[in-house]
């Protein structure tokens, strides 16, 4: 198939969503796969966006980023839309936190979105993929929830390396540790000498550069110990 062929088979899409994007109670995009930037966005989200459909779509993917997104995020969500595309599943959804800048100045507003690939050439070979995104600031708890997945998210991946060189011993305390165990209680559920627990600590602590007994149970929390 031509690259003619392929523009007016996505042209065609495009009028096909148009025509009921009105009635979706959310924002319907549509990305070009080849270079991820937007093809397509409809009226809703244009507005929410206060920009123009021809504007939006000279954006490259890296500038429509970094004009509308949190980076922090999209570190976490990104990947697996590029693994959607890599698995090559008509059938898969990736559904996803994103916080989003809907005026410029403003704050974050966050947002629940579902992607799948959309269309494909005459070869099966993917050309778009369509997201569709739901605002949901109006229920508080969701987004206070959304906003600490990314906090520990974010905190994981700045911080596995360092975990990672914990013994298996020193998670188990940790865990103990983060559950409000003492030393002497630490002990005798592990059947050690509570100096033995001591040392332990005192290691973890220095591994962890770290003495707050709230970053600790950061990093039980953060890396599932709890």
């Amino acid at each position: 198939m031509s690259f003619s062929d392929n523009q007016q088979k996505i042209n065609d899409s495009i009028a096909q969503i148009a025509l009921i994007s009105s009635s979706i109670p959310g924002v319907v995009l549509l990305h070009d796969i080849k270079n991820g930037s937007v093809v397509w966005m409809s009226e809703l989200g244009l507005k929410q966006l206060n920009i123009t459909l021809a504007d939006i779509t000279k954006l490259t993917a890296e500038e429509y980023y970094f004009k509308f997104f949190n980076s922090e995020d999209a570190k976490d969500y990104v990947p697996k839309i590029l693994n959607l595309i890599e698995n090559n599943n008509d059938e898969e959804i990736c559904t996803y936190f994103q916080q989003v800048r809907l005026l410029s100045g403003a704050d974050y507003t966050w947002h629940m979105a579902s992607t799948k690939i959309f269309l494909r050439d005459d070869k099966h070979q993917p050309l778009l993929t369509i997201t569709i995104a739901f605002p949901i600031d109006a229920m508080h708890h969701m987004a206070v929830k959304a906003s600490r997945l990314l906090e520990e998210n974010n905190f994981l991946r700045r911080n596995s390396a360092i975990f990672s060189s914990l013994s298996l011993r020193e998670r188990e305390i940790l865990k103990l540790l983060a559950l409000g165990k003492s030393s002497g209680e630490t002990a005798n559920q592990l059947f050690i000498a509570p100096q033995t627990v001591e040392t332990h600590r005192k290691n973890i602590k220095q591994k962890l550069k770290t003495s707050s007994y709230y970053e600790l149970c950061e990093y039980a929390r953060a890396f599932d110990l709890i």
